[in-house]
């Protein structure tokens, strides 16, 4: 009975070999409105003046803030084990999403 109970708590997560590649991204853009946040992942290569979103993930507020807490969790555990990630000055790169949209 106790382990019955046990497998009700849990989620079996599958991961696909596409999936588990993963993306490769240097740039994330975070917009959010009453509802919802959404992050987007961007590969910016140099002397490239274009770049492709390569994902994009959508969030409720309270999964965001989640997902800051987890993340701030295992920086801090990677810089107890490493060292501290140093934070180099970033390039102030101009955004272009294509054409405005109009209502």
């Amino acid at each position: 009975m106790a382990e019955e109970n046990q497998q009700q708590g849990q989620i079996n997560i599958e991961l696909d070999e596409a999936t588990a590649d993963g993306i490769y991204s240097n740039l994330a853009i975070i917009n959010h409105s009453p509802s919802e946040f959404v992050m987007d992942f961007v590969k910016v290569m140099p002397g490239m003046p274009k770049a492709k979103v390569k994902s994009r993930i959508i969030l409720t507020p309270q999964h965001a803030k989640r997902l800051l807490k987890a993340l701030g969790e295992n920086i801090h555990r990677f810089e107890m084990a490493n060292g501290e990630i140093k934070d180099s000055e970033q390039p102030n790169i101009p955004l272009n999403f294509g054409p405005a949209g109009q209502a």
